[in-house]
């Protein structure tokens, strides 16, 4: 399964959320810091309810720091409303990571750099709109790259 990466995200709800979907599906969440809150924020741990002890979670004290200790030769993808490409288009590999922004700010302009224009994909909404939730939008593409893998390991 494809790992998440949440780049400094703010909300606390949103990464129990994410928790509980990394714990059902196999990934494994990096929260880049900072974070907007503290992980054992109550609201976090009720979004999350009880999936804390079944996900597989590695925090970093930034992007540096997450690039030198788990990347290695691992493909980096990015999910902005800045991406040209649909999620859709992407083959999924079992070892990405893929990247998610802030609720406010989205990924940087230096992390897209660093990630690189040709691996920011974006989730098509209709004019006018200006982005999605955090968590559900992990839950779009997290779905997609199960879906490519044929649910592997689940119980269909």
């Amino acid at each position: 399964m494809v790992d998440i990466v949440l780049f400094e995200p703010e909300i606390p709800q949103n990464t129990g959320n994410i928790i509980r979907l990394a714990a059902n599906t196999g990934s494994k969440l990096h929260l880049i810091q900072p974070l907007g809150f503290k992980l054992e924020d109550k609201k976090m741990r009720r979004a999350g309810l009880d999936y804390h002890e079944f996900a597989e979670i590695s925090v970093y004290d930034g992007w540096q720091q997450f690039k030198n200790e788990s990347v290695k030769n691992r493909r980096v993808l990015g999910l902005s409303t800045k991406g040209s490409e649909p999620y859709t288009s992407i083959h999924f590999k079992t070892d990405d990571f893929v990247v998610f922004g802030s609720e406010t700010r989205g990924l940087s302009d230096a992390t897209r750099e660093d990630i690189g224009q040709e691996n920011i994909y974006r989730i098509p909404m209709i004019g006018g709109s200006r982005s999605l939730n955090l968590s559900n939008a992990v839950a779009i593409v997290i779905y997609q790259a199960w879906h490519q893998g044929n649910f592997a390991g689940s119980i269909v």
